[in-house]
């Protein structure tokens, strides 16, 4: 029964986040008056579809793993020139609607995160983001190294911190020597940066734990301000946290196989409905984030990458060669594909073993 909740709450998440996002790009279309096929929920085989007095398609499709907005002349002008007039041709709509219309998607993935972040502070309360250390674990790293409990981490390796979602993120990271260097401030304002070397703990499978021996414990705020400062500060945090991950996956040190594909979101839904509405709203908002700066990276096949051929196109004030960009969407959807068949297998293999 738990399997069959957990797969029916997994198949709303995404078609939540989908539709959200998919809205923002119908809503604006429609506004700046781009003809539009269909609005589908979903991708493959059609399972319903219903005819708007709009003249729009609306559509429920099988597989819960997308969706679209099928507007006239997305790209380039098509074969619909016969019963669609020209200037209803989303490229032939001026260049600031076209990119309004492009980013809306993301921009409602935004939104929708902030929203529910607000919520779950409002209803639970906002939790303090500020990097203080509650307490160090006796004869672990940090109280060896002179941490104390009250110090606020100022630095990770150098890099800046404000928030424990930056500074627990830069702990994860590989490190050469797997010393790092841990900046402070002490309770009577002066600073002091430590070196220190994690415990490394292996579980019966071979997982690796770096252990630090550094204790969490966030004051908790309620009201409307302190929720409304929490719903845009966790989210500018989270923003943060995901734009290291990407870097980082690039110069190695987070491997892709810490990424997650359906089946890694699938696992977490069941953990987080355990955990309560809190924890599930939290995932939403957090997925919410993830889809919108996944879709803006600037990748043909992507917002982003359609974006990038916008702004080429206002620099040089030509559009950039069909072929060409139909070429490298092509080529870049492809490799996307192999990357989430890649991150699904080794999902599946975590998932069995």
């Amino acid at each position: 029964m738990n399997t069959i909740i957990n797969i029916i709450l997994f198949i709303l998440i995404l078609g939540i986040l989908v539709f959200v996002h998919e809205l923002g790009h119908f809503l604006t279309a429609k506004k700046s008056g781009v003809f539009i096929h269909e609005f589908s929920i979903g991708m493959g085989p059609l399972i319903k579809t219903i005819k708007g007095k709009d003249g729009i398609n609306y559509s429920i499709r099988a597989l819960p793993i997308g969706g679209y907005v099928q507007m006239a002349g997305e790209i380039y002008e098509d074969d619909d020139t016969d019963k669609v007039p020209k200037d209803k041709f989303m490229c032939n709509r001026p260049w600031y609607q076209r990119l309004i219309i492009l980013v809306a998607g993301v921009f409602n993935n935004f939104l929708l995160a902030i929203i529910l972040l607000f919520v779950i502070a409002l209803i639970w309360g906002a939790p303090s983001l500020k990097p203080v250390i509650t307490g160090v674990t006796a004869d672990r790293p940090a109280e060896k190294a002179g941490i104390q409990a009250g110090d606020v981490v100022t630095k990770v390796n150098g890099t800046k911190v404000k928030t424990w979602d930056k500074a627990q993120l830069l702990l994860l990271l590989k490190d050469k020597d797997d010393t790092y260097e841990i900046t402070v401030k002490h309770q009577d304002g002066e600073e002091a940066t430590y070196s220190v070397k994690p415990d490394v703990e292996k579980d019966e499978d071979g997982n690796e734990t770096r252990i630090f021996g550094i204790e969490l414990k966030s004051d908790i705020q309620k009201g409307f301000v302190p929720a409304f400062k929490y719903g845009f500060q966790k989210f500018g945090s989270t923003i943060e946290q995901m734009w290291l991950t990407i870097i980082n996956l690039f110069t190695g040190k987070i491997s892709v196989n810490a990424l997650s594909g359906p089946v890694g979101i699938y696992s977490v839904v069941g953990e987080s409905r355990s955990a309560g509405v809190s924890s599930v709203l939290f995932l939403i908002a957090y997925l919410s984030i993830n889809l919108g700066i996944m879709n803006i990276l600037p990748i043909p096949a992507l917002d982003g990458g359609h974006v990038l051929f916008l702004l080429i196109e206002l620099i040089t004030r030509k559009k950039v060669n069909e072929k060409v960009e139909a070429i490298t969407t092509t080529i870049f959807f492809a490799l996307l594909l192999l990357l989430m068949l890649y991150v699904t297998i080794h999902d599946i293999i975590r998932l069995i073993f």
